[in-house]
This record gives C-alpha cells, sequence and structure tokens, in this order.
C-alpha cells in the first residue's frame, strides 16, 4: 500500500498549492533539502496541522514505510500512517554540517524501508562467520588479529580443509534467499598477493547460486550465479590478490549489480536476474568451493549476507542511496502484471457468469449458496467455523459480516480471553505468581508445572518431548513449560490470525500482526479490518484521478481520456512515455498536466535540454582533502589518495582518511648507504654530504649495490632488480618453458611433476602443471597444483535477439524472439491476448479455451508453448 505523497519540484513549487497536505516529502532524486522547505512551508502556514518536530532544525526526516506498527525511539510522532523518530539524531549528527549539500539528499519513496537511523534487523541477515562456529574449527583455519578488533579474523591457511554450513544453516539461508530480488554480500580480506581462491559459494555440487572468487593470476574478481538453470559469470578486472587489506561488497537488486570495494564503486552493471529460490541440497561454503577446488589462501573478515536494498551502507556508512533499485521498479512491473492477471480471470469468470446467468433468465428457482458442501437455501444465515462471522445466503451469492463484539470491562482480578468455540474475548479469572499476572491457561514452571485455571495455579503433569539441538540453544516459550530449540516455529503450532493479520515468530512467542492497509479490530492485532482510504481521504490521488479502494491498499485510476503519469497523477499525454520530447540523454522527463519537463540528473547541468557534466574537479566545487585528489566520472567524482599517501582504513568521501606513508619509518626507500632519508608530505628525500661518497649506489640488504649492477632478490628469487642512480628497479624473470634449466619455482606453468598435477571438477582426469581444458563453458588452467577457471571469451553479436543451444556455450543471432534465451523487455511494447487485455512486455497469461497452452509477451510479440504433461492428463 502507498502511503506517501511524492510532490514533484514541478508541481510544488509554489508552496501555497501544498496547503492541506498532511506530509510533504520531496521526490527521492530531489537535491533540495527538506529543512529548508519544511520552514518556509510553516512560514506560509501550509503545514497547520503538522505540529513542530524538535530535531527538524539539524535534520531531515528520517520516516519508515511500514513504522506505523511500531516505533524505533522512545517517542514517535504519526504522520499519516508515518512514525518520524524524535531522537534519531544522535546517529544522523554528522549529516548537520552537510544539510545543504547534495549528500544530504535522503530517498523518500513509498517502496523504500530506510536503514540510516534504524539499526539492521536481525532477520533480514546473516553473520556466516558466527553461524559457521569458525572459533571452534582447527583444521585449516586460525584465529588472528584482522584489520579492526571489533570482530573476529581467521587465516584460511593453504592446506585441505571443510568449512562448510550444518545443516540447520543452510536450512536458514534457504529461506533468507526465498523469492529475494535484494541482498548485499559484505567481507573485509586480505588475500595472500597473486593466489586464486573462492571467498564464498552457496550452491549445490557444482552448480552455484552465488559464488564470488578472487583470482591473483589473472588479476579479476568473478561473480558466478544461476539464470533460467545456466550458470552465468560476470568478470571484473581487478587486483584484490595483492596482500592488502579490502573491503568488498557486492550488491544484487534484481537485475542490478554493484561491485564496491574499500567503500569505492568499482562497477555497476546489468545483469540476468539471478536465481535465489536455492534447493534443500544447497549448502555454504567459507573460502572455499567444496571439498577439493577453490582453496582461498588469507585472512578473512566480518562476512555477512544481507536481505535489504543497498546493504553496502553498513559497511561504508559515508555512502547513501539517493534512487530507487532496479527492484523497487521491477516490484512496481510485477504489481501491473499481477493485476492484468486478476483482471484477465476476472474477465473469463465474469463471461462465464453472464452466459449461465443469460441461461437461468428463463428459470425461476430459488437461487441457493453452496459453502464447504453444504447447500444453504435464499436467505438463509449461518456462523462460519470460526464463530466470528455472520453469513446470509442472498440470490446466490454468500455476504459475510464480522460480529461486532461490544467493549469488555473486566474486574481488576480478571483478563480477556479468548475460549474455544467462540469469537468475542470473556474475562476469566486471573493468577498471579510472584509478580507475574498469569491469564486463563497460560503456565509457570516452578519446581513443577502449573496451569492458570479459574483463578487458581493447578499442578499439572506434562512430559516434554526430547530436544534435538544443544543445551545452549535451549529457549523456554512465555508461559509454558517445557523448552524448545531456538528458531522454534510457534506460528506452526496452531497460534489463531485471522485472515487479514499474518502470524509472527519471535524468540518465545507467536504473535499476529495486522497486513499492511488493514487495522486491528478493538486493539485485536489477530482479528482485522480493511482501512478504506478512499473513505477516509487518507489517499494521495492528485488531479485528473479517482480513488478506487482495494482490499489493504487503494489506487487512483485516470479519468477517461487521461494517461498516467505517475502511481498518484494522471494528465492528457504520456510525452515522456512515447519519446515525444526533447530532454537529454542525461536529463529526466517528467509527464506534467500541461505536457512535460526536463530536469538534468544529479553530477549535470543545463535547462533539461541539453545537459553537460559538471567537472566538479575543473570548476573547484570539491571538498577533496590536500592529500587526495580529484578525479572527475559522469554525473560525480571521488577523492582518490595522492601517490605518497594511503588510507587509514575509514575510506572518508572526501579523502580526509588519506595520511602519509613514511618511508623511512617503514623502510621502504631507495636512499642509499651514505645518505639520510627524510620523511616528507607523500614522499621523502636522501640527503647526501657532499664528496666522493655520493656514488648513486643503493642500498640494499645491511649493505650496497653499485650504480648499474642487477642481482636476484635473496626473498624472492623470481624478481630481478637492478639499482640507478640511487634508485631500486624490480622486475619478474621472464619463463621459457624450452629451457630445460627454467626455474620451476619461478614458472610452475613448467612444472611436470606429479605433486604440481590438478585434478579436473569431475574427479576422474589429472592435469600437468600449465595445461589448458575446458569446462562448463570456462577455460581452466593447472598451475602448481591449483586450478583457475574463467568464462570462455565469446564473439560481440551485432543483433536484437541471441539464443545459446543445447550443448553450446556462446550464444547466437535468431530472428524469432520466441527463440530467444535472454532479452531486454520494453514495457512499452505490450501485447494483445484473448481477453482484451493488453499485457506489458515480459507478461504470462494462459491462453482463452487452452488451460495447457501457456503464452509470453516478449516485446510485442506473442509466444506461446504447450505443456506436454498437463495434456496427457487432462
Amino acid at each position: 500500500m502507498l502511503l506517501v505523497a511524492i510532490l514533484k519540484e514541478t508541481t510544488c513549487h509554489n508552496y501555497q498549492k501544498c496547503k492541506g497536505i498532511n506530509v510533504l516529502l520531496l521526490n527521492s532524486c530531489s537535491n533540495y533539502n527538506l529543512i529548508k522547505i519544511y520552514r518556509e512551508m510553516r512560514l506560509k502556514n501550509s503545514w497547520k496541522k503538522i505540529p513542530p518536530i524538535p530535531f527538524i532544525e539539524v535534520l531531515p526526516l528520517i520516516v519508515h514505510t511500514e513504522i506505523f506498527k511500531w516505533s524505533t525511539g522512545p517517542k514517535t510522532l504519526l504522520l499519516g500512517k508515518f512514525s518520524v523518530c524524535n531522537n534519531c539524531h544522535r546517529s544522523c549528527e554528522r549529516r548537520e554540517k552537510n544539510a545543504s549539500s547534495r549528500a544530504s539528499s535522503l530517498p523518500f519513496l513509498p517502496w523504500f524501508h530506510a536503514a540510516v537511523g534504524f539499526g539492521m534487523d536481525p532477520d533480514l541477515q546473516i553473520d556466516i562467520i558466527t553461524e559457521l562456529d569458525l572459533v571452534n574449527t582447527t583444521l585449516g583455519v586460525t584465529q588472528v588479529s584482522g584489520l579492526h578488533n571489533a570482530s573476529k579474523a581467521f587465516l584460511f591457511q593453504d592446506t585441505e580443509r571443510e568449512i562448510h554450513a550444518a545443516p540447520h544453516v543452510s536450512e536458514k539461508l534457504i529461506q533468507l534467499f526465498r523469492n529475494k530480488s535484494e541482498f548485499t554480500f559484505l567481507a573485509t580480506l586480505q588475500q595472500k598477493a597473486s593466489t586464486s581462491g573462492v571467498i564464498l559459494s552457496i550452491g549445490e555440487l557444482e552448480h552455484s547460486y552465488f559464488e564470488l572468487e578472487s583470482s591473483g593470476l589473472r588479476d579479476e574478481i568473478r561473480y558466478h550465479y544461476r539464470f533460467n538453470g545456466k550458470t552465468r559469470t560476470e568478470v571484473f578486472p581487478y587486483r584484490l590478490a595483492d596482500g592488502q587489506w579490502h573491503k568488498i561488497a557486492v550488491s544484487l537488486s534484481a537485475s542490478h549489480l554493484l561491485l564496491h570495494v574499500d567503500c569505492n564503486r568499482i562497477y555497476e552493471r546489468v545483469i540476468d536476474p539471478p536465481e535465489t529460490n536455492l534447493t534443500p541440497e544447497s549448502n555454504l561454503w567459507l573460502g572455499q568451493r567444496n571439498r577439493r577446488h577453490g582453496f582461498f589462501k588469507g585472512v578473512i573478515q566480518d562476512v555477512k549476507v544481507i536481505f535489504i536494498p543497498n546493504g553496502y551502507i553498513t559497511q561504508c556508512p559515508n555512502l547513501n542511496r539517493t534512487c530507487p533499485t532496479c527492484s523497487d521498479f521491477l516490484s512496481l512491473v510485477q504489481g501491473i502484471m499481477d493485476l492484468q492477471e486478476l483482471l484477465a480471470k476476472m474477465t473469463a469468470k465474469l463471461n462465464y457468469a453472464e452466459t449461465r446467468l443469460s441461461q437461468l433468465e428463463d428459470c425461476h428457482c430459488e437461487k441457493t449458496c453452496q459453502v464447504n458442501g453444504l447447500i444453504y437455501r435464499d436467505k438463509d444465515s449461518w456462523v462460519e467455523d470460526d464463530h466470528c462471522r455472520n453469513c446470509t445466503c442472498k440470490s446466490g451469492v454468500v455476504e459475510c459480516r464480522r460480529m461486532s463484539c461490544p467493549p469488555l470491562e473486566c474486574p481488576p482480578d480478571a483478563l480477556p480471553v479468548h475460549v474455544e468455540s467462540q469469537c468475542c474475548k470473556v474475562c476469566k479469572a486471573k493468577c498471579i505468581y510472584g509478580g507475574k499476572v498469569l491469564a486463563e491457561g497460560q503456565r509457570v514452571l516452578t519446581k513443577s508445572c502449573r496451569e492458570c485455571r479459574n483463578g487458581v495455579l493447578v499442578k499439572v503433569t506434562e512430559t516434554c518431548p526430547p530436544l534435538n539441538c544443544s543445551e545452549k540453544d535451549h529457549v523456554l516459550p512465555e508461559n509454558q513449560c517445557c523448552s524448545v530449540c531456538r528458531g522454534h516455529n510457534f506460528c506452526a503450532e496452531g497460534h489463531r490470525c485471522g485472515e487479514n493479520s499474518e502470524c509472527k515468530n519471535w524468540n518465545t512467542k507467536a504473535t499476529c500482526e495486522c497486513k499492511n492497509g488493514y487495522l486491528s479490530v478493538q486493539g485485536d492485532s489477530a482479528y482485522c479490518e480493511d482501512i478504506d482510504e478512499c473513505a477516509a481521504k487518507m489517499h494521495y490521488c492528485h488531479a485528473n484521478t479517482v480513488c478506487v479502494n482495494l482490499p489493504g491498499s487503494y489506487r487512483c485510476d485516470c479519468v477517461t481520456g487521461y494517461v498516467r503519469v505517475d502511481d498518484f497523477s494522471c494528465t492528457e499525454h504520456d510525452e515522456c512515455g512515447s519519446g515525444q520530447h526533447n530532454c537529454d540523454e542525461n536529463a529526466i522527463c517528467t509527464n506534467t498536466i500541461r505536457g512535460h519537463s526536463c530536469t538534468c540528473k544529479p553530477g549535470y547541468v543545463g535547462n533539461g535540454t541539453i545537459c553537460r557534466d559538471i567537472d566538479e574537479c575543473a570548476e573547484g566545487i570539491t571538498e577533496c582533502h590536500n592529500h587526495s585528489r580529484c578525479v572527475n566520472l559522469p554525473g560525480w567524482y571521488h577523492c582518490e589518495c595522492r601517490s605518497g599517501f594511503h588510507d587509514n582504513g575509514s575510506y572518508s568521501p572526501s579523502g580526509e582518511s588519506c595520511v602519509d606513508i613514511d618511508e623511512c619509518a617503514l623502510k621502504i626507500h631507495t636512499c642509499w648507504n651514505d645518505s639520510a632519508c627524510v620523511n616528507l608530505a607523500g614522499g621523502f628525500d636522501c640527503l647526501c654530504p657532499s664528496g666522493p661518497s655520493c656514488t648513486g649506489d643503493c642500498p640494499h640488504e645491511g649493505g650496497f649495490k653499485r650504480n648499474g649492477q642487477v642481482w636476484t632478490l635473496r626473498e624472492d628469487r623470481c624478481s630481478v632488480c637492478s639499482c640507478k642512480d640511487g634508485r631500486i628497479f624490480c622486475r619478474r624473470t621472464a619463463c621459457d618453458c624450452r629451457n630445460p634449466s627454467a626455474d620451476l619455482f619461478c614458472c610452475p606453468e613448467c612444472d611436470t611433476r606429479v605433486t604440481s598435477q590438478c585434478l579436473d571438477q569431475t574427479g576422474h582426469k589429472l592435469y600437468r602443471s600449465g595445461d589448458n581444458w575446458t569446462y562448463s563453458c570456462q577455460q581452466c588452467r593447472c598451475l602448481e597444483g591449483e586450478v583457475d577457471c574463467w568464462p570462455l571469451q565469446c564473439p560481440t553479436l551485432n543483433c536484437e535477439y541471441t539464443a545459446i543451444s543445447e550443448g553450446e556455450c556462446c550464444p547466437h543471432c535468431v530472428s524469432d524472439p520466441c527463440l530467444a534465451d535472454s532479452i531486454t523487455y520494453d514495457i512499452r511494447k505490450t501485447c494483445p491476448d484473448g481477453y482484451g487485455i493488453t499485457r506489458l512486455s515480459g507478461a504470462v497469461w494462459t491462453m482463452v479455451g487452452s488451460p495447457c497452452t501457456t503464452c509470453k509477451c516478449k516485446n510485442g510479440n506473442v509466444c506461446c508453448s504447450v505443456d506436454l504433461e498437463c495434456l496427457n492428463n487432462n
């Protein structure tokens, strides 16, 4: 249910137009400051209905779309159906200085669940290291000091190991991933230089649903996933295996992928949407792909999977989201498709009903109602099984109304409770034990189990079943005597919730919560009734629309002759959607009542018709610290540490975290033996006394090398170094496998020893070091006993539709869109179905009169297929 009024700049520049609106929020991509708007609106007497908010003077509003059912602070204010935190400013004080900059522009969208300021819901994340209990794992893993001491870090050694999840952890992971289109993988790691290994793998056998791999041999980060039952791999050129600490975050939102390294956005891509419905046999492996392959070598810390939009913000709080994610958009599109499917089914039922009615017009028989196998005559009444609704048969249609329970005022020694076979609560005597109040039927565990009956604690005999979990995971439910295992499903025990409420499990009990768009009846969330937003004036339908109430929600229908602008507004012409506009590609086109408007995207400037990138670096409007330099990017910029400086680990966006590297103290300078190293900001200098000792020689291992001398490093025999004018230059030794005296340590690809051989993925074939082979559409190589695989390079195709034939790895062009495997859907290209309904591209429906034929709209083309199994069964 959409609960926010989105007032775009084009419709609310004149604040007087906004009078009477209880909640004013700007469009999510606006750069306006909400504080300024709030002040001006109050000065213009446009927000008379909203009292002053204490912290609004220093902080923009922080809202949550479902917050009306709970509060995160000691006090809350209700605005419509929104709760505004009255004590959240502590976590956001650092935003105050930049309140007028674009960094303070917070996202306010109806589908956005705020993460900043509200903490992380533990039910939406999984801490991998904690769940795997690595502290008690000894083989191949050792606890060591990490990047910080806030959490435990573990060294994954170069040895055989089996670090995978227990069955109950796998089950938890499968449930978290189910039907999720947005999640983020986070980790902090230090990978041994020039090695390859899998950081995390979730899959079944060789089928990976999520696998992140770092190849130090090819300097690549690889993301493996599945789409339509086939393996997909995205390759990101980046050197992660350099022996340094890195923070990595991979965020998925439907088909939108973001890769952050050290809080910098490295890559952003559109990919095939990954499958997230994991099979029951799926398992999680940390630091390896399976028992035999992909062993990671290095230290891993802070490994988490978070199921919220833009979860990378939890790792890098200074980053912020400003626009909705792809999943947000696809959810809206899916909602439209669901409504279309519902409309098609209702149309079919209506046509069938009209046919039946036409046949009954000549009859004068009584129209009855059939409910649960029972026949009721016209005007018969009965009570439903839950005893809470009175139903009546009216001309063949069943109409039910919920019984109205009178207000219940119990005496001081009683409490309202549900009684079997009764709809309304009744007063029953309460019990008191040790200061704890118990209602009828509740139990307390003392030396024995006692139950409250008619105001008296009665001893009951109950044999507790054995538990299949360790004692530390035993949990005693509220008002019960027998313990259960942590994570117990209390809802499955028959906790009664009405059709408009849903059961929610907690640690020690289950409760009922009203669904979105419903309100509890007399404060009892087990029974909820629909909120008629239209009648209650709680909607945000604008001009040229009509509010239509729906169960648990509402919609804004366009008046005849108008087309939709957004969920709340309609206009006479859809100039943006039809392409009849003159907006620049870097501008946002917005339909208005009078036509359309063009607004340059953030980071661009112009009149909307022409937008150019703002070079924040050249125009001097950046805030980069002097230890960093500004790097301009399309639509934005970032501050990069200058040479001679490195980040201290806090990754400040303005470059304040860039600190000087003391080459002298770290002994990484190249001053020769007779000179003194002097540290400078961003570098160093070598001071040489005058005289013949200033020769240009280079210091090395307590001695020095002559100017022009070439040698092999003692600690790295694979590097050849030379001294030139006081500085040392090194390079890797070139490998020639035709030379019988080639150093196999430096050139493992020339190694033919048995110990350096690799076992292939099937476990049936051995390869020598340096051998290459193809497996599952990947190019694989054996290097000193280690297997490294990367996707095959496929030729670029210049065609609209492509398909991959069975047994092939690379796609080929096809002219028929119905044969295409991968297609980018354009929702503007619609298809008519047999019900007379226009379907969006990507929509699926059943053909009229043929229940075994399924059709799909592919960019204006109707593609149908027959289910042979369905035909055989029918």
